[in-house]
């Protein structure tokens, strides 16, 4: 886990939303956020790997988190996130946005309606449910803070097409948001980390050998930096 004297501490008391937590890069994250003194809510599926990374954030010393085991699909679930984390903290700092879905990379009209329907509904519906039911909090924090993760790998390239529409759509989303609150000192950017040796990196090019792929621990500075109180960049597609 990436970190120094200078970095310690920088997110110390704060209150960050990480989704895709269990594993790759979202996993990275939510780590390197505990480090730095977040109090971070984890959000995934799968409730074995939540309460590993919980051990493990514990065991480094790292601020204890809350654990949510959820679907982000489901869609009652996310829009009554917002008021459960506002009844417990009554704000929110960060929202990391890291879960995703790769899709199937396959001509686009071999791609099924199904398919194309559940990759849209999480890599852009539901993180627009997410903004809708946690911008309220994001307002209340004073430096509220919404980082996304994005991908530009195979953009506009043949059989590309379902992660391609996806991330450009999340992209415009984020931007767009970010103009809405900049006057309420909450600001939203995405980062586009590069490849990263996660199980989406190795199902997307299963002949590359991941031990030339960086770790997803060697990017979560960007995220860092992104969620800080005195990081005043907005409306940025930033790469580490």
């Amino acid at each position: 886990m990436p970190e120094s004297p200078e970095a310690a501490g920088r997110l110390l008391g704060r209150v960050a939303v990480v989704t895709g937590a269990s594993r790759g890069l979202g996993r990275a994250v939510a780590a390197r956020f505990a480090a730095e003194g977040a109090h971070c809510v984890l959000l995934a599926r799968t409730v074995g790997a939540l309460e590993e990374l919980d051990d493990e954030i514990r065991k480094a010393g790292g601020t204890r988190p809350t654990l949510v085991p959820m679907d982000l699909l489901d869609a009652a679930k996310t829009d009554q996130l917002g008021a459960a984390l506002h009844d417990r903290f009554g704000r929110l700092d960060v929202l990391a946005g890291c879960a995703g879905a790769l899709g199937n990379l396959s001509p686009l009209g071999h791609i099924g309606p199904k398919v194309w329907e559940e990759t849209l509904s999480l890599n852009l519906g539901a993180n627009y449910r997410l903004l809708r039911s946690l911008d309220p909090l994001l307002r209340r924090s004073g430096s509220g803070r919404a980082v996304f993760a994005t991908c530009q790998v195979g953009r506009g390239s043949a059989y590309w097409a379902l992660q391609s529409a996806s991330k450009a759509a999340l992209e415009a989303m984020v931007l767009s948001y970010a103009q809405e609150v900049a006057k309420f000192a909450v600001t939203a950017n995405l980062v586009s980390p590069g490849p990263l040796r996660t199980g989406l990196r190795a199902t997307a090019f299963p002949g590359e050998d991941p031990e030339t792929v960086p770790l997803p621990e060697s990017v979560t500075d960007c995220f860092v930096e992104l969620a800080s109180r005195d990081d005043d960049r907005n409306g940025q597609i930033v790469s580490p």
